[in-house]
């Protein structure tokens, strides 16, 4: 007679379940599409010839997997610093059950202004804070301005003679926090890419905000997002994508 035994589950099983559930989801979706999932790739790949190799008696290779895991976690941590650093950060900025919202009028106001100095070849960085605060680029190198949001304003700011017009304006809560913003630099391997889009490219590798960038040389919209970079052929596809983002 066969005999099944089975195991008592309370809510604490559960609730170990549910958190170790949701902490291996979190980090398939933060991996997804980035250079962490290859390398993570090839660390299990070692991982299966270092159990083949001790079951199968394979003693120099398993010596060798075995120096080599010893240092793996400083390896991961080295080269993967910068993806570390944004997954805590996003952590800690995330809100349950909330979602952060910019208003349909500030969204206008954006595409507007950035249509207009696309069409009169204004070079311009434009970020849109999210979740995570960007108030630390305002103490270093800008200037608070913390005023209402408007294609007039941000036009004015980024005129060529206007004194702020050298760097990047943060806008956050529907109000332009800051102008004149040094932002952190990507590096870019293409040569098309000036400074402004290896700063939207640096502030969005660092943060889940949202950079446009405007080409002052091509009359180009570029949009920045988790440091990839996307050309916006015309005002109706920027607005279409910043309602999808927010």
């Amino acid at each position: 007679m066969l005999v099944i035994e089975t195991f008592p589950i309370d809510w604490r099983d559960l609730l170990d379940i549910a958190l170790v559930s949701g902490l291996l989801y979190q980090v398939i979706q933060f991996l997804r599409g980035t250079r962490a999932l290859a390398v993570l790739t090839g660390l299990g790949l070692l991982t299966v010839l270092y159990y083949m190799a001790m079951s199968l008696g394979l003693n120099t290779f398993f010596w060798l997997l075995q120096h080599a895991f010893n240092s793996v976690f400083i390896v991961v941590v080295i080269l993967f610093q910068a993806d570390i650093r944004q997954a805590l950060g996003e952590m800690g900025a995330r809100r349950i059950f909330k979602r952060h919202k910019f208003k349909q009028g500030g969204i206008e106001e954006v595409v507007m202004a950035c249509q207009e100095m696309a069409r009169l070849r204004v070079g311009a960085l434009v970020v849109i804070e999210r979740a995570m605060r960007l108030g630390d680029m305002v103490a270093r190198e800008g200037v608070r301005v913390d005023a209402l949001l408007s294609r007039r304003l941000l036009m004015n700011i980024f005129h060529p003679k206007a004194p702020l017009h050298d760097g990047a304006v943060i806008i956050s809560a529907g109000r332009i926090m800051a102008a004149a913003c040094i932002l952190p630099l990507a590096t870019a391997k293409d040569q098309i890419f000036g400074t402004r889009h290896r700063a939207a490219m640096g502030i969005t590798n660092e943060s889940d905000a949202v950079a446009i960038v405007i080409s002052e040389e091509r009359g180009e919209i570029t949009l920045a997002l988790r440091g990839d970079l996307t050309l916006i052929p015309d005002s109706a596809r920027l607005r279409q994508v910043l309602n999808e983002i927010f």
